[in-house]
């Protein structure tokens, strides 16, 4: 069958070659970063203190980020990984980031804490690199990575048992973004959304009596997928700021479009000949 008779087909066929040949695992983007006294722990993501512990079990410092990385809280718990251009100042592996909060900024697309700020730079220049406030930073999207930490779920401290309840998902591994959450009591088939109500924070009111699962719909760049966490994830009575073990990780890696594609292990191996 010649199917390039076809215009259509054809032209449908081009379009998904194309696109496959622009999808990598992640893309170089260039922008600049803001440094700021320090980092602020409420931040638009609502992850409060349990901020703090994320970032240390990753490896990662908290940041702020513009609104086309935030994208309205769908944004929250991305890591990135952010170096700065100056090959005879910055390290080549710069810092990696937990996305926490939110800049208005529309000259920089992350703010880090001076303390994190200054790690871009190799140890004998970061005290003159951090006065300059802002630099020009190669980024890149990185799996997060928490060594074997599953996922968690909070209950925030808005949620009012039993009439409203609201979720935030903790330790998110992978490279994906959760666009959808439900709910349903354990032994039920009767599936209920969450919205979308900021930052990390999901939420419903008059949720399931009972026992509660999840799931979580994750999506990103080419491709999306449903994650299953344990049954019985919450118990019968909730109560704020208690946390739940999911029995999940997330680990998908989720396509971008890009020519070429960024491949480089962004490592120090020559900074001692700087420093």
């Amino acid at each position: 069958m010649k199917i390039f008779n076809n215009p259509l087909l054809f032209a449908l066929c081009m379009l998904s070659m194309f696109s496959a040949a622009l999808s990598c695992d992640r893309c170089l983007h260039k922008s600049k970063v803001a440094s700021f006294a320090r980092a602020n722990i409420n931040g638009a993501c609502g992850y409060g203190n349990s901020a703090t512990s994320v970032t240390a079990r990753g490896g990662l410092v908290m940041a702020s980020a513009s609104s086309r990385i935030y994208r309205e809280g769908v944004g929250c718990g991305a890591c990135y990984q952010i170096r700065c251009t100056d090959p005879g100042v910055c390290t080549k592996s710069g810092v990696k980031v937990l996305v926490t909060d939110f800049t208005k900024s529309t000259q920089t697309d992350f703010v880090l804490s001076a303390r994190s700020f200054s790690k871009l730079a190799v140890a004998s220049k970061a005290a003159q690199f951090l006065k300059m406030g802002t630099v020009d930073v190669d980024y890149k999207r990185i799996p997060c990575d928490y060594g074997g930490q599953n996922m968690t779920v909070k209950v925030d401290k808005s949620s009012k048992y039993p009439d409203y309840l609201a979720v935030q998902f903790l330790y998110q591994g992978g490279q994906t973004d959760i666009t959808g959450v439900e709910v349903d009591r354990v032994g039920s088939s009767g599936w209920q959304y969450l919205s979308h109500k900021n930052g990390a924070i999901w939420g419903i009111q008059n949720p399931p009596l009972g026992s509660l699962s999840f799931r979580l719909l994750v999506t990103g760049g080419y491709d999306g997928s449903w994650v299953w966490p344990r049954r019985n994830l919450l118990p019968a009575i909730w109560r704020p700021g208690s946390v739940y073990e999911s029995g999940v990780q997330i680990t998908d890696i989720a396509q971008e479009g890009c020519s070429p594609c960024e491949t480089g292990n962004w490592t120090d191996t020559y900074v001692n000949q700087l420093s």
